[in-house]
């Protein structure tokens, strides 16, 4: 990794080099992110699969910005530009000479405040109070509490534009691709490399290309094909792979529909989902053009871009359109027309049933929600008061009301849909995430029943774990609300799923064919044995890792983090789990949230690696990151299965035999069978070594100062 996390400085107007007489047959992500690669080979060709330094146009952190923060002093503080700056709670360090250590480019970052916004204790403002101090002090851009979700945010002021390669320091970051930029998660432990430095490592994911066609009905919305996607397609078909979305069926989809699209292709498992730039979204920034001329030109401060900004980046659109000849790893394909309204759950995002069928089911609601970075814009606000208008929420509901934004919620009111939405009973919310990750009011008790219009519904995410939580469009939110019970809107019976269909796939074979014996690094363990504890569920998510009640507590240190690992999962894992055990997980392991303490608690509670059939990437990035180690078995997931599937219906962690790992051979060894594991990275085995990503990069700046 000699070339990774350089300390870059560059002008504001400098761009990547763009190689584009090298660039037929790319995909659209493989062009964005060749035209954001800072260290190619001449005449270099990106392609899924690489591994390349990037240097994003935006990096996003919202309330982790507090945990990014000490990350960032510790790596200024290992290469000597900062003598205090061990001290986590000093954002304002100096080295000897009186000097603080600076965020390489400031112009990067922006942070937004929005998940425990209704936290007023004195430690939260205290933390908020510290970030904008910090802020300040750098000289970068800081949106406070009430100003909204980040990711609305980031397309509200600009920030993101078509052809930017955007990360943000959350999983929903995809969102970003519906303003046709590659939008995608990186973790705390990036966020403060790219601080430092300017860049951070990237590999190219497999791209698959979804073909929509046909046309919406009447009532039906952008969620419900989310849904519609998530559920159909639920076998891992798109797991860390990146997403274009194309076909007639894009078109008449209006930039807040992708945007809702985009922002769950996250739980769909994809590390990107990209729209194209067509005239829809040429459209909407001419008009967000005019409302940055509007708000700032009479104030003197120049506007995030202008009309004519927009028009150039329309005539040099061909970077976000892949080329004629671009190969994709799969095809999917949905008939858009045979689309109705659907409902994820209960506490499943890949179980999908239609409101028609639970209509007749009558499961009793007990709270709603109208909010999220998914569901809480203007479209969404008044397809909701449309439902409501003259009627009130029933009986022993609560609805519960954010906006996605303070500037939607001023919009919502001077349309007058806020206040059919407060008239109707709903409850209001500050613009934040809130309810949506089980933070501030109106989070669900033990037995209580919610329909929601966010983006997961995992076990205890929105409240407590004997909860369940349905998601769906807020039209089918707002049409449950008033009757009591889940209900479609309109009555009518859901038309058969037509046209969804997965093309073969030539990349198939490939992968699974048996990987070579790895090249093990000077440092890097050639075997690693330990007692294995089996968690029999497929897409763990990050939730059950470690949950909601500890993720924004900064005062949790790594050391005391282990005593939290797997508690909304299993509440006897604390007791069963030793230290030098080896977990072995299904499939998609480490699904929806980006928090890193879901890897750095197991490494904390003393858990050696974790094997499973597959991961979330975002989750394998966090773990390498932190030099914590991943590994793709499913062969031996299986195995394992089938030897303990009896203790599987009762249990939810299982010790299991000994393994033995042996990475020089590309070999997990247990009970006399061999498997073939999946190979560790040299980018991944470096990380493992020097500890985590922080050490590798206060080397590398250690060196540059010499």
């Amino acid at each position: 990794m000699t070339t990774l996390f350089k300390r870059v400085m560059p002008a504001r107007s400098q761009r990547p080099a763009r190689l584009t007489q090298f660039m037929a047959g790319q995909t659209a992500i493989e062009k964005i992110a060749q035209a954001h690669a800072v260290v190619l080979d001449a005449g270099q060709v990106v392609r899924s699969g690489d591994y390349i330094e990037i240097r994003p146009k935006r990096i996003m952190t919202h309330d982790n910005t507090g945990a990014v923060i000490p990350k960032f002093l510790r790596i200024m503080a290992g290469v000597g530009k900062s003598e205090k700056a061990q001290n986590a709670n000093d954002v304002n360090p100096t080295d000897r000479n009186g000097a603080s250590p600076q965020i390489a480019d400031p112009t990067h970052p922006v942070f937004a405040m929005d998940h425990d916004v209704q936290n007023t204790s004195s430690d939260n403002l205290a933390k908020y109070a510290k970030i904008q101090q910090f802020a300040r002090k750098q000289g970068v851009v800081y949106h406070p509490p009430g100003r909204g979700i980040a990711h609305q945010v980031m397309v509200e002021e600009g920030y993101v534009t078509p052809g930017s390669f955007v990360v943000g320091s959350d999983s929903h970051s995809n969102l970003y691709g519906a303003i046709a930029a590659l939008g995608t998660p990186v973790v705390r432990t990036d966020a403060a490399a790219i601080w430092a430095t300017g860049t951070t490592w990237w590999q190219v994911p497999p791209v698959t290309r979804v073909e929509l066609t046909g046309a919406l009905r009447p009532g039906v919305t952008g969620k419900d094909i989310i849904i519609t996607l998530c559920g159909y397609f639920n076998c891992d078909e798109v797991l860390n792979h990146a997403l274009e979305f194309a076909g007639d069926g894009v078109g008449d989809l209006s930039v807040e529909a992708r945007m809702t699209i985009a922002n769950m292709t996250t739980e769909w498992g994809a590390l990107v989902g990209m729209f194209p730039f067509d005239e829809t979204l040429r459209a909407f920034l001419l008009k967000r053009a005019d409302h940055f001329a509007e708000r700032l030109g009479a104030s003197g401060i120049e506007p995030a871009y202008t009309r004519a900004a927009v028009e150039q980046w329309w005539r040099q659109r061909d970077i976000c359109s892949p080329d004629d000849d671009a190969k994709y790893a799969q095809t999917l394909t949905l008939d858009l027309s045979s689309v109705s309204p659907f409902v994820s759950g209960p506490n499943e995002v890949k179980t999908m049933r239609s409101a028609h069928d639970l209509a007749s089911e009558r499961v009793t609601v007990n709270k709603a929600y109208l909010l999220s970075c998914v569901n809480a814009r203007m479209s969404d606000l008044r397809a909701a008061a449309a439902v409501l208008e003259g009627k009130r929420v029933a009986p022993g509901v609560e609805l519960y009301l954010a906006a996605a934004s303070s500037q939607v919620q001023e919009q919502a009111m001077r349309e007058g849909v806020w206040r059919t939405l407060v008239d109707a009973g709903a409850i209001e919310l500050p613009p934040g995430c809130g309810a949506c990750i089980g933070l501030g009011k109106g989070t669900l008790e033990p037995g209580e029943v919610g329909i929601s219009a966010t983006n997961r519904n995992f076990q205890g995410r929105m409240g407590s774990r004997e909860a369940l939580c349905y998601l769906a469009s807020p039209v089918v939110v707002a049409a449950s609300a008033v009757a009591g019970f889940i209900t479609a809107p309109d009555g009518k019976a859901p038309a058969p799923i037509r046209g969804a269909q997965r093309s073969s796939s030539a990349g198939d074979d490939a992968r699974a064919a048996a990987p070579a014996a790895m090249r093990i690094l000077h440092g890097f363990p050639e075997r690693i044995t330990g007692r294995t504890l089996y968690l029999p569920k497929d897409n763990l998510n990050t939730d059950g890792i470690y949950g909601k009640d500890v993720t924004y507590r900064d005062d949790i240190t790594y050391e005391q983090q282990g005593q939290y690992a797997m508690r909304n999962y299993d509440p006897d894992f604390q007791k069963i789990a030793c230290a030098g055990d080896i977990l072995v997980g299904g499939r998609n392991f480490g699904s929806g949230s980006s928090r890193e303490q879901a890897a750095t608690a197991l490494k904390s509670k003393g858990v050696r690696m974790v094997i499973a059939a597959s991961f979330s990437q975002t989750y394998k990035r966090n773990a390498f990151n932190n030099g914590f180690l991943c590994v793709d078995c499913p062969e031996l997931v299986d195995f394992v299965a089938d030897r303990l599937q009896e203790d599987a219906m009762t249990q939810r962690t299982i010790v299991g035999p000994n393994l033995i790992v042996d990475f020089a051979t590309s070999q997990a060894r247990c009970e006399g069978e061999s498997f073939h594991i999946g190979p560790v990275s040299p980018i991944a085995q470096e990380l493992v070594v020097a500890g985590g990503s922080e050490a590798v990069v206060q080397r590398t700046l250690a060196k540059q100062c010499l």
